[in-house]
């Protein structure tokens, strides 16, 4: 007995590492684009490379798992189709489009919202008033909202930016709604990469019929206070805050347990102020801090409600491949919902 309580210690023990390395990874996406923006690169440059080089780096070992398996492919390519040209090209355009314009962390704090979003889209829909912990957490989010965009100080805000920023939040809300119908359809690993070869055709499609502008410059950028080669960016927000964050966050789900990985993939925001810091010197301030802080206790305030649904509504937390997303939480998404309960999924960006 004892040697199954050790091993499931340092299996915990271990899925916290994977977790916290998710989150980090996950985290220097934004000041990784920030330096390829301000070098010249266009969004659609910059989402266009990323996903591009992931999908071909997670095809091999996706098309590898799913020998003998072909038929289940059949029934997922509309999933993956959705998937990739939503969460991931679509969700992935907008944020770097509001990072042009702001803060990293800002723009990440603006898309921890779809959460929020979703509550109120569902108590619009459905009549049926959220739980009272809901309730006061979607109040709590939107207060720090106010101060992130510092609103209390007339500051000056930039309305587009906020705009884009919003716009990959619903596109967050909208990948919760598609992976709460994906339950066991493909592994995890495979629907990502999947996701990655529909949302690098979405943004070929976009810039080749001319809705997406696609420019990028060839030469030095800076980042970490110094002038380094544009491939320094582009293969660290691919390899390293796309395809290892993905395959960190899946473990993570696997060993955790989707509540507990979902938990620590608030962690992102912090990562995310450290990164901009150190690379790009790039902090919100005082205030926004404080906002920021307001915005992921209330998220944690409405998925304490869920946890608090009744017993019979409870979403079982033990398949390890159900979900697409890192952190995997959506199961039972329209049964929790409805009792004003909600998942959390660190952002498939």
């Amino acid at each position: 007995m004892r040697a199954v309580n050790g091993s499931a210690a340092n299996r915990s023990a271990s899925g916290l590492v994977f977790a916290l390395l998710s989150a980090a990874t996950f985290g220097i996406s934004g000041p990784l684009g920030k330096s390829l923006l301000e070098s010249g690169w266009t969004p659609g440059a910059v989402v266009g490379a990323r996903i591009t080089l992931a999908a071909l780096v997670m095809a091999v070992p996706a098309l590898w798992m799913m020998r003998g398996q072909w038929g289940r492919l059949r029934g997922a390519v509309g999933l993956m189709a959705a998937y990739g040209a939503v969460a991931i090209a679509l969700c992935q355009f907008f944020y770097f489009n509001a990072v042009a314009r702001m803060s990293p962390p800002v723009a990440l704090m603006l898309e921890y919202l779809a959460p929020i979003m979703i509550v109120g889209w569902l108590w619009l829909r459905t009549r049926r008033r959220p739980g009272a912990l809901t309730v006061a957490g979607t109040a709590v989010a939107m207060l720090g909202l106010v101060l992130v965009l510092d609103l209390l100080t007339g500051a000056t805000v930039d309305p587009i930016g906020v705009l884009w920023g919003a716009a990959a939040a619903v596109c967050l809300a909208v990948y919760f709604v598609l992976t709460a119908k994906s339950d066991g359809v493909l592994p995890p690993f495979v629907t990502v990469a999947g996701g990655m070869v529909f949302g690098a055709a979405t943004i070929g499609v976009l810039a080749v019929v001319g809705l997406l502008p696609v420019a990028a410059t060839f030469g030095s950028v800076e980042l970490m206070g110094g002038e380094v080669s544009w491939l320094v960016p582009v293969l660290g927000i691919t390899l390293i805050a796309a395809v290892a964050a993905y395959v960190f966050g899946i473990v993570a789900g696997q060993r955790l347990g989707s509540k507990v990985a979902s938990f620590v993939s608030l962690t992102e925001v912090l990562f995310s102020v450290v990164a901009s810091w150190l690379m790009i010197g790039d902090v919100p301030g005082p205030v926004q801090f404080l906002g920021g802080g307001l915005i992921v206790g209330g998220v944690i305030m409405v998925r304490m409600d869920e946890l608090r649904a009744p017993a019979e509504q409870a979403v079982p937390d033990t398949a390890p491949e159900a979900l697409p997303a890192a952190d995997l939480e959506v199961r039972g998404l329209g049964s929790e919902l409805t009792t004003g309960a909600l998942p959390i999924v660190e952002r498939p960006a």
